[in-house]
């Protein structure tokens, strides 16, 4: 019989292992998000706060909020099936893919318009003899 690994991380050690800060989990500690376990005064965190903390990282990268996070960790533990976070899951990825969107839409206008201007400065500058180059 295969034994579950049991390795825990010491805050040093889980933030060089994920490439953040110690700073960084005591932030998400406050917050809330995490609840690591005591072995005497250190903090020590299971594979299980570690994949957590994953998520956590991953819906900051994606642009979901911390209320958001909370939300979808709070369903983690609370349906074995995990059909209700799947489920909240698919609503806030199809919300942020929408906001992302109208994101791109709103970036497309404005590089169109400041390439516009870009070739009318150029063409001015030409106009007048000037050499329009950085």
């Amino acid at each position: 019989m295969t034994k579950i690994d049991e390795r825990f991380y010491t805050v040093p050690e889980l933030a060089d292992d994920l490439g953040i800060t110690p700073r960084t989990i005591r932030f998400y500690e406050q917050k809330g998000l995490l609840n690591p376990q005591r072995a005497g005064t250190t903090r020590v965190y299971t594979r299980q706060d570690r994949a957590k903390l994953l998520l956590i990282l991953r819906g900051k990268r994606l642009g979901f909020s911390l209320k958001e996070i909370a939300d979808y960790l709070d369903l983690y533990g609370a349906d074995p099936t995990q059909a209700e976070q799947i489920k909240m899951l698919l609503e806030r990825v199809r919300e942020r893919i929408s906001d992302l969107e109208e994101q791109r839409q709103a970036l497309d206008v404005t590089l169109d318009e400041l390439r516009e201007i870009e070739h009318q400065s150029v063409d001015a500058l030409k106009e007048k003899g000037l050499d329009p180059a950085p």
